[in-house]
């Protein structure tokens, strides 16, 4: 009896692991050229790989200095996989799927539809095209602000590579930047380069969704403005989630960072209050899965950096450029859990009832980034033998696609850096991967099992 050949079925959840690590191995090589580098050196492979890594996973973590280390060939191909990596969410599976020719089944349109958040079926190309001429108009506004400041300082064409990067860097989460080891330092207390740095961190990792739903909301109200009828903003619930959780993590971790490092000399302490200020708000932004600094991560306090770990794993929002969980998913887990103590029937948000697939996936993609960051952790401390929290803050950064680090990653031997690789690579594509998993697999079995009761608490 022959036996069936079994073929490995190509779906959009490998076609996107795939893709990603085809443009790292792709960037490894092009940054391993000699031409890649200043001195017209190899660069050694780890550090090649570490480098692409951090750039298509818009995490930022470096084992080099990006701007005394890479020539501008080599910081063209960062940029070019920096703006992939940051678009790759929501573009990659569709452009991918266009550019293979492969014909969008009903099944793979189901699920790219629950990804950008949408309501029919039709329009995937149009969407993307939106997408990507959205970010190019808000990363050309970006760089023509931050112009102002770089140019006067570097001369105009090196002020406006810097801009351009800056700003792509900026919108898509990356945290990397030409400045040198001191990141955003210098600029503690530059107003501009500041607002124009944390509005592009904001607008890319708020999510597209929230975009459309906002520009729909517009285009609405102006309709009623020529009809002379009553204007109204109504958004939908996933509007109302990300942007309140958004403002409410910006806001808290603003408070939090001026209460506790106020009067740390080694952070704030030496600060007039307008510059605290600033800085508080800068850091707590940075958090949403920038990585930019104006002050040296391991000068915080370590009650306040195991607080910043949860605003790492939390993150940005869904379908934008940022990581982590997102916030939507950890509104979900905390509105269950209130519902399940509270005694309530099922998981309730903004007087909206969720369904428990979404509640079920929202924990699926808690639970499995917390598995992951936990044997991460464990495994960095054991290769490297280093500190608790210094450890911590590495992984979380990488896990989350941060870039934050406490001084830790210029350190790491080649075993560590390995592990912070695949921590990178995971964070990057597991939320997506996690909840396109779920979406395609279902159970077909027809067995039933009487149902158990077990204890717990």
């Amino acid at each position: 009896m022959k036996k069936k050949k079994r073929f490995i079925v190509m779906t959009t959840t490998r076609m996107i692991m795939l893709g990603f690590l085809a443009a790292i191995v792709l960037g490894t090589i092009l940054l391993s050229l000699p031409i890649a580098t200043k001195e017209r050196t190899v660069t050694p492979l780890v550090d090649a790989l570490f480098t692409a890594t951090t750039s298509i996973c818009v995490t930022g973590l470096s084992t080099v200095s990006m701007a005394e280390h890479w020539s501008l060939f080599g910081q063209a191909v960062i940029l070019f996989l920096i703006q992939f990596g940051g678009l790759g969410i929501v573009t990659f599976t569709t452009t991918l799927l266009l550019v293979l020719g492969r014909r969008i089944t009903l099944k793979e349109r189901l699920l790219l539809q629950d990804a950008y958040n949408l309501d029919e079926l039709k329009g995937l190309v149009r969407i993307t095209i939106r997408i990507i001429k959205g970010t190019l108009v808000v990363e050309g506004a970006g760089a023509f602000l931050s112009c102002f400041r770089f140019v006067p300082q570097y001369g105009f064409l090196r002020g406006v590579w810097l801009s351009i990067f800056h700003s792509v860097s900026s919108f898509c989460n990356a945290g990397i930047d030409l400045f040198g080891n001191e990141s955003l330092i210098p600029y503690r207390s530059d107003v501009l380069v500041n607002l124009v740095t944390m509005t592009l961190i904001i607008l890319g990792g708020i999510g597209f969704p929230v975009w459309w739903e906002f520009l729909g909301n517009i285009r609405e109200m102006r309709r009623k403005h020529r009809r002379n009828e009553r204007l109204c903003f109504r958004p939908n619930l996933h509007f109302k989630l990300a942007v309140s959780a958004t403002a409410f993590l910006i806001i808290s971790g603003a408070l939090f960072t001026l209460i506790l490092e106020y009067n740390n000399p080694k952070t704030l302490g030496t600060l007039p209050f307008g510059e605290k200020l600033l800085a508080s708000f800068f850091q707590s932004v940075t958090l949403r899965t920038a990585g930019f600094q104006t002050i040296p991560q391991q000068c915080f306090k370590d009650g306040t950096s195991m607080l910043y770990l949860l605003f790492m794993f939390i993150g940005g929002s869904p379908s934008g450029t940022a990581g982590g969980i997102k916030t939507v998913t950890m509104v979900l887990v905390i509105a269950s859990v209130l519902a399940t103590v509270g005694g309530k029937a099922g998981t309730q948000v903004m007087r909206r009832k969720i369904a428990p697939k979404d509640v079920q996936k929202a924990f699926a993609v808690f639970g499995m980034g917390l598995i992951a960051m936990f044997l991460l952790v464990v495994a960095l401390m054991v290769v490297e033998n280093a500190d608790f929290l210094d450890s911590m803050y590495e992984m979380v950064s990488a896990t989350a696609t941060v870039g934050l680090s406490r001084n830790f990653t210029s350190s790491l031997s080649a075993a560590g850096k390995g592990i912070v690789i695949l921590g990178m690579y995971l964070g990057r594509i597991g939320p997506i991967t996690m909840a396109l998993a779920i979406n395609t697999r279902h159970d077909n079995s027809k067995t039933s099992y009487p149902t158990g009761r077990v204890l717990v608490g």
